[in-house]
């Protein structure tokens, strides 16, 4: 018999039962012939300090975090990324060999990883980026496209004092629309992202007009319920790139898997049809 520990992961949420990182996970997993396990774990907010605590001691190597806690689990970390830090929340959680906690944010990395491998000739740098919402998605956004280059971001949201908020914190580059004016922020956009759950399958659609869309502008939807929004399809028909939420998903989550099993997980069509099946 080994006396070698199975390496532990999971995801942290209320709720969590609708979570595709299992499936994904588990997937990449059984994959590269990893003995470990990934568990959704359904955690109450007031029992999230005492979770984070005692997971290390039952062989967890981390966890991801998901709504409501990903804002919450940065002040329970030792160490904190630059990145988690400036986008205020966390959704990768390390747990280290010498006990402390190191808190990351990879939400912004999956958004740009799927640009790249998605729509092969974007170029962040060409124009302004029109972004629709200001919640937590949308903090990971502006970090990322700022941090890639993009000259301006044009930001709309329902309403506005959250998006006046984001352009206090992020800066200049960020300029604020009013929400009945957001179709007007299209013009001239070479990228365009609804992070909103507007859209997604049982929620309203996103109804702002496109008239203004060039069809050289890359748009992406984080809806990935469904896979093709009407969002993306109205986007489609102009003559757009459109990128569909789901690769940021899986994006995401190679960086936490690489620190918790040692291997960097390849993203792949495969992968694609493993994640869809959940």
């Amino acid at each position: 018999m080994s006396d070698e520990k199975i390496p532990l992961a999971g995801v942290i949420g209320s709720p969590v039962a609708h979570s595709r990182s299992p499936a994904l996970h588990g997937y990449w997993l059984k994959r590269y012939g990893i003995r470990g396990h990934y568990v959704p774990l359904d955690v109450a907010q007031k029992n999230l300090a005492q979770v984070i605590e005692t997971l290390p001691k039952m062989g967890f190597v981390g966890v991801n975090v998901t709504i409501p806690h990903k804002e919450t689990v940065l002040g329970m970390a030792d160490l904190v990324t630059d990145r988690a830090a400036l986008i205020g929340a966390a959704n990768t959680l390390i747990f280290r060999q010498d006990g402390k906690v190191h808190a990351d944010n990879t939400d912004g990395y999956g958004f740009i990883e799927n640009l790249k491998a998605n729509a092969p000739g974007w170029e962040p740098r060409s124009g302004p980026a029109a972004v629709f919402g200001a919640g937590g998605a949308a903090r990971a956004v502006l970090a990322s496209l700022l941090d890639v280059g993009v000259p301006e971001i044009r930001l709309a949201n329902r309403t506005r004092a959250r998006a006046d908020a984001l352009r206090a914190e992020f800066g200049a580059r960020i300029q604020v629309v009013d929400w009945v004016q957001a179709s007007n922020m299209l013009e001239g956009a070479m990228t365009v992202v609804n992070s909103t759950s507007l859209g997604m399958t049982g929620k309203p659609e996103l109804r702002v007009p496109l008239d203004a869309l060039s069809p050289r502008a890359v748009v992406t939807d984080l809806v990935y319920t469904p896979l093709q929004t009407d969002f993306l399809k109205r986007a489609a028909e102009i003559g757009c790139t459109t990128v569909d939420g789901l690769g940021m998903l899986i994006h995401q989550a190679a960086p936490g898997f690489e620190r918790w099993f040692g291997i960097r997980p390849e993203v792949d069509e495969e992968t694609r049809r493993i994640v869809l099946g959940a």
